[in-house]
């Protein structure tokens, strides 16, 4: 058995491409080898800046040899048929076939057999055929060749069992047994044999071969350095992802923001320091932003990183002389005095400016408000209203992730209340599966108002979803729609709000519904709009164990739009199915289930009438129509007052009525009263249980 080391080394891989590169790598070599009968007993990738590297242990040295069965036509074929099964298989004469009976007749096999290749010669083609196929979100070329890749390569460095390997790709790169150290400590080529001499002789000429590595040193290091200044590093895990992507040989510097400074929002701080130079902040006792900063650097300097230090504190406070100008501007001009300036900006070229969605949202809003406990409709019409002002200020140009968060402040400055301040923060949120989402009821209705309003306006012209294509992020708005309803337990009916989210659009936006897809009208959108959440749904409880089938059977009743309703049927469905009652009368709903929809298709007729009483001719099935009846009133009953626990304990009261039935009453009777009676009574099943879920859909 022997190694495979491999390293494509090149200008620098952009930072937030090289995890997915490195999979990708392991992948496509690792599953060539297969399909050559070369699986190695281990394989595993590494990446900076500037290589990709695999290395894969346990491959033979030679492929096996192949022996395979080839079919050809029967004993006793015309003989075109057998010179032409000979040819194929590069055979003289039959004395070269084998007769086998297969139970179906005699027939001719061709015994084909192939002798192994070197591992070496295999991999050659194999290793140039991978590389070309390794995929890049973005690529480029380079030289006169026609190859694509990220970067341009610069060597690549191959040796199976010691030995180097040829690989010819469609630019001409060297390729050897030699690999390079760090660009400005060690830049001189360097020799290895395999890749423990690869990994020990990288790390003495100042590279840190694994990324997990480089995480774990800028994090200790990082994080050293704050507590010995009486500090604690800002949490920020996509931060030290990217960081270890920009350097090989990580120096972790400490530097210090200009006091002058301190006084803009922390956030800005952090977002410039972060966005545009790549500082960690860190944090003081109280959890507020110090002014102190880290840096990590990508070599060791004779000065101990003085020059490097001075040089970051002497950018960030450039960056930070913008930032500080932009705040101070911003707070001359009061935010209503924004919202015209919206009408500037295009929202989507079908759905009007951003300033006709703030008209939709101070209506849409308002009238979410009282499904919201708490929720004072003033304020909301206000927050509504400057939600979206900070989109023309200058800070939030600058810096546009700061979107809803500068908004708070003007707010503040100007004196609004809190709750309109924090609604217009929060009307984002929550933003994905990991964002807090908002709890404040101003800042609820209007967040409500924003998702909603873009889903039901995307939809209405034909932007949905489809595979991994979401440019307009309608799954999370979605997402978000379910979290704010869930975690804070609304009753909101969200037919009636796509409804009236619809007829904003239709009085806001001038020649709507001349633009809408064909059919799109409310009622069509209504329904496709609770099938996505209907499937946003069961992603989003997929991690609570909530079965998808059981969401899918109370959605299918296409009358339950109210989600906390909804989820509380789920859960006693779910209850009920899991009891000894629950999953027999399953299996005897389904049997009554197909054997009405057997008998409706040979009658062409339906038999979901009443069940006469006076043609109940056996005990069983007077029992069966007894117990239905008092299933149905408990039920309704039940659903009236929401009690969903005793809606399912009714329907567990049927178990022994229908298999009495099944067990003593012959349903396709010769009489045709009774059979008709006894298919009704059997409809009658299916009807009761499914008013409390679509029990067809339930799997198991």
């Amino acid at each position: 058995m022997a190694e495979l080391l491999l390293e494509l080394f090149s200008e620098e891989i952009p930072a937030g491409m090289q995890a997915r590169a490195a999979e990708d790598l392991e992948r496509v070599v690792v599953e060539r080898l297969k399909a050559a009968q070369l699986a190695p007993e281990t394989a595993r990738s590494f990446v900076t800046p500037r290589r990709l590297a695999l290395v894969a242990t346990g491959l033979p040295v030679q492929q096996a040899d192949v022996t395979e069965d080839r079919r050809g036509p029967r004993v006793g074929a015309p003989d075109n048929a057998i010179q032409g099964f000979l040819k194929a298989n590069g055979l003289a004469s039959l004395d070269q076939c084998e007769k086998r009976d297969t139970g179906k007749g005699e027939f001719w096999f061709a015994i084909v057999r192939r002798s192994g290749q070197p591992t070496a010669a295999v991999l050659s083609g194999l290793l140039a055929e991978a590389i070309a196929a390794l995929p890049w979100q973005k690529s480029m070329r380079w030289g006169a060749g026609a190859m694509r890749w990220v970067r341009p390569l610069q060597r690549i460095l191959c040796l199976f069992d010691g030995n180097t390997v040829p690989i010819a790709l469609a630019n001409p790169v060297p390729v050897g047994d030699a690999t390079a150290g760090h660009r400005f400590m060690a830049p001189a080529p360097i020799a290895v044999s395999a890749f423990d001499d690869y990994a020990a002789k990288l790390r003495a000429a100042h590279v840190v071969l694994d990324a997990e590595e480089r995480k774990r040193l800028i994090l200790e290091r990082a994080g050293a350095l704050a507590r010995s200044a009486g500090l604690a590093l800002r949490d920020d895990p996509g931060l030290v992802a990217e960081v270890a992507g920009l350097v090989e040989w990580p120096v972790v510097l400490m530097g210090t923001i200009d006091p002058a400074f301190m006084e803009v929002p922390p956030e800005v701080l952090i977002t410039a320091m972060r966005t545009h130079q790549r500082y960690f902040a860190t944090l003081d006792s109280a959890g507020r932003l110090a002014n102190r900063f880290v840096v990590v650097a990508n070599r060791e300097t004779a000065d101990g990183g003085a020059a490097v230090v001075a040089g970051n504190e002497r950018v960030l406070r450039a960056r930070l002389s913008d930032a500080r100008f932009f705040w101070d501007q911003d707070r001359k001009r009061p935010l209503e005095s924004r919202v015209s300036a919206l009408a500037d900006m295009v929202f989507h070229a079908k759905l009007g400016t951003i300033a006709a969605k703030v008209v939709r949202l101070q209506a849409l809003a308002a009238e979410l408000a009282p499904h919201v406990p708490g929720a004072d409709i003033d304020q909301v019409r206000s927050a509504a209203t400057l939600c979206k002002a900070d989109l023309t200020a200058g800070m939030v140009g600058e810096f546009p992730e700061l979107q809803g968060v500068m908004g708070r402040y003007y707010a503040h400055h100007e004196g609004e209340k809190d709750a309109v301040a924090d609604a217009i923060a929060e009307h984002y949120s929550p933003a994905g599966p990991n964002d807090r989402c908002p709890t404040a009821p101003v800042s609820v209705a209007v967040a409500l108002a924003d998702k909603i309003d873009s889903l039901v306006g995307f939809f209405a012209i034909g932007e949905k979803p489809t595979g991994s294509r979401d440019p307009f992020a309608l799954r999370r708005a979605a997402l978000g729609i379910i979290r704010l309803v869930i975690e804070n337990r609304l009753r909101l009916p969200l037919r009636e709000a796509f409804r009236r989210a619809y007829w904003g659009y239709n009085e806001a936006v001038a020649g709507f519904e001349k633009g809408l897809e064909k059919g799109h009208r409310p009622k069509v959108l209504e329904r496709e709009l609770l099938d996505f959440f209907a499937d946003r749904l069961k992603v989003h409880l997929r991690g609570e164990g909530v079965r998808h089938d059981l969401i899918g059977a109370v959605f299918a009743l296409g009358d339950e739009d109210d989600l906390v309703r909804l989820l509380a049927r789920v859960e006693a469905l779910r209850a009920f199915v899991a009891t000894d009652d629950g999953a027999n009368l399953l299996i005897a709903y389904r049997r009554a289930a197909n054997i009405v929809a057997i008998e409706e298709k040979k009658d062409g007729v339906r038999h979901d009438g009443d069940p006469s009483e006076s043609d109940l001719a056996e005990a069983e099935e007077r029992a069966l129509y007894a117990a239905l009846g008092t299933a149905r009133a408990t039920r309704d009953a039940a659903l009236g007052r929401e009690d969903f626990a005793v809606a399912m304990t009714a329907l567990a009261g049927l178990r022994r009525p229908v298999d009495s039935f099944f067990d003593k009453v012959l349903v396709n009777a010769e009489v045709p009263d009774l059979r008709r009676n006894r298919l009704r009574l059997l409809s009658r099943i299916r009807s009761t249980m499914n008013g409390m879920a679509d029990f067809s859909q339930i799997e198991g």
